[in-house]
């Protein structure tokens, strides 16, 4: 027994060296590393949306009070402003808030219309930075302005902000396959793609390298590889359109003429609300996909476009008895939303090669601005057709 002890332990040494001839990193460093550049891009993606949301949310105060002398808020301390017709049961102003929406989103728009052609050119650098500085220039604009003009101005600086970091973040998540490793279930993988995602997964975030260095760049796309890679999201861009189309009609278009007089909350506190507990349901929902994953988006865009034909129907017919009801069917709005959002993309990260993936995520982008800005467009005939019926 003896005898056997000792060269079970004399082959574990020999074992052991050999094995620390060649280091292995931890287990819980490479875990680390996966957690570190999730959470990273969780809290990205959270402080881009911030300006783009607090404007949308503020859209009812910006249209309904200007600032006056000595007044250091929006809310204006005098008497509410007359609707734009006293005999509708709507309480409307004279402007909807779809006039915000548009001016926060159609330089957004713009942007992400032009980034596939051309943003690859620009390091992510010097785009993180004007991100920030156009969002900050749209707190401080919209805070010290006396007239809704002023604030407009303040909200396309927000809309600049958004869209500039959304693509750029977005574009950045190719280079970060461990990423989308972290999102998909644990199950085992080829040892390549372990090494791969492991070696990614150790390079920082931001960094002194561009990553427009990285062999993955898709900055060597021609224009038919382009339209090729286009073509074949359009499953996806689809039903991405549609879902935004639908909860932003109803946000923009809707949230301010769906009024409960008897309640003992202003009409700007129930805006707010709507506000608010949408944008609770949407960040639930895009927190959740290592939960819950959806591979048929378009149901998605079925459930979301049903949710605007109910409140677009009570709109007519006022048959929703309770603003509580409301409140549900709202965070019920923007967990489909959310989940949509967040579903698209992790789908085309896991569909796509490595070399097309930046230009995908970057082109992939523009299917919520359009079918926001879609909203936006016809909410502004809705709100005036409303407001002037009997």
């Amino acid at each position: 027994m003896g005898g056997r002890a000792g060269s079970w332990r004399s082959l574990s040494d020999s074992e052991g060296e050999e094995t620390t001839s060649d280091p292995q990193p931890p287990l819980l460093d490479h875990q680390g590393a996966h957690w570190k550049n999730a959470v990273g891009f969780w809290l990205l993606g959270l402080c881009n949306n911030f300006s783009y949301v607090v404007m949308l949310s503020a859209a009812h105060d910006i249209l309904s009070h200007e600032r006056v002398p000595g007044n250091q808020s929006h809310v204006d301390p005098g008497p509410t402003p007359i609707p734009l017709n006293s005999s509708s049961r709507f309480d409307c102003n004279s402007v909807s808030t779809a006039a915000v929406l548009l001016a926060d989103i159609l330089p957004t728009f713009g942007i992400k219309l032009l980034a596939p052609l051309g943003l690859h050119l620009l390091p992510y650098s010097p785009r993180v930075l004007v991100s920030g500085l156009c969002a900050a220039g749209s707190f401080i604009l919209v805070a010290f302005s006396h007239s809704v003009g002023t604030s407009l101005c303040g909200v396309v600086l927000a809309s600049i902000s958004s869209g500039l970091g959304e693509v750029t973040f977005l574009s950045l998540t190719a280079f970060y396959p461990s990423y989308f490793l972290l999102l998909t279930s644990p199950e085992p993988q080829d040892p390549g793609g372990e090494e791969e995602a492991e070696t990614a997964a150790r390079q920082p975030l931001i960094g002194t390298e561009a990553p427009a260095s990285k062999p993955g760049s898709s900055s060597g796309l021609s224009l038919q590889e382009r339209w090729t890679v286009f073509k074949s999201l359009l499953q996806y861009i689809v039903p991405l359109v549609l879902v935004y189309f639908a909860e932003y009609f109803i946000n923009q278009g809707l949230f301010e003429l769906l009024f409960f007089r008897n309640t003992s909350l202003s009409h700007a506190q129930q805006y707010r609300w709507y506000q608010m507990l949408y944008q609770a349901g949407v960040f639930a929902s895009r927190s959740s996909l290592h939960c819950c994953r959806i591979r048929y988006t378009w149901a998605l865009a079925v459930l979301q476009c049903l949710n605007l034909a109910i409140l677009l129907a009570d709109m007519w017919f006022s048959f929703l008895p309770s603003i509580y009801l409301v409140f549900l069917i709202i965070l019920y709005e923007g967990l489909l939303g959310g989940a949509a959002y967040v579903n698209t993309f992790h789908n085309i990260a896991l569909e796509t090669s490595n070399e097309h993936r930046e230009f995908a995520m970057a082109a992939a982008c523009i299917s919520d601005t359009l079918g926001i800005s879609l909203s936006g467009l016809l909410a502004l005939p809705l709100h005036d057709f409303l407001c002037r019926l009997s």
